[in-house]
């Protein structure tokens, strides 16, 4: 059986890498983006992946695994907005952002392996589409959750959702990436 937890590792360090090269072009330009934007970021390229799951063609020369890898920058940048919040001061110290996305990406690991070990890895035996439509229905939640400016009768916050999407994410890029190196 193949270890889940390097596995992860390795998506960790791919999607690191992007995040560290954008942030190096773009600076920390999202530090001034709430919460509901960068939902409504992850929609859209979670719209895009199943658009190409459903159409026999696509135009633009760009697959999934991006889609899969913005998914996960964008939700642990909405963590890190959620523990920041917004500001106009887009300035974040690169190694104060790095530092902060270590930390939620590992938190998103901690919680995938507990939640695996009582699942018995049956995310294994589930196809990548269905990751799909997991992470548009957390996506609806986290926006009707937005929507009713955060509360909630007995449901969790926006953040589990957030890590949800990341750990979907990272099962698709595990099974789209990892499992083929």
């Amino acid at each position: 059986m193949a270890d889940t937890s390097k596995q992860y590792d390795k998506v960790i360090q791919i999607c690191e890498e992007i995040f560290l090269k954008k942030m190096e072009d773009y600076g920390t330009a999202w530090r001034i983006l709430r919460t509901a934007s960068l939902t409504d970021q992850i929609y859209i390229k979670a719209q895009r992946i199943r658009s190409l799951e459903t159409k026999p063609e696509q135009k633009i020369d760009e697959g999934i695994v991006s889609e899969f890898i913005g998914i996960i920058n964008y939700a642990v940048i909405a963590l890190i907005q959620i523990e920041l919040g917004i500001s106009d001061d887009v300035n974040l110290p690169h190694e104060s952002a790095k530092k902060l996305y270590i930390k939620y990406f590992h938190e998103a690991k901690e919680l995938m392996l507990k939640k695996n070990h009582d699942y018995d890895e049956a995310w294994r035996s589930m196809r990548v589409s269905s990751y799909t439509d997991l992470i548009l229905m957390k996506i609806f939640r986290t926006k009707e959750i937005e929507n009713n400016k955060g509360i909630t009768l007995i449901s969790e916050n926006v953040d589990a959702n957030y890590f949800d999407m990341i750990n979907y994410a990272v099962f698709a890029l595990i099974k789209l990436v990892v499992e083929k190196i």
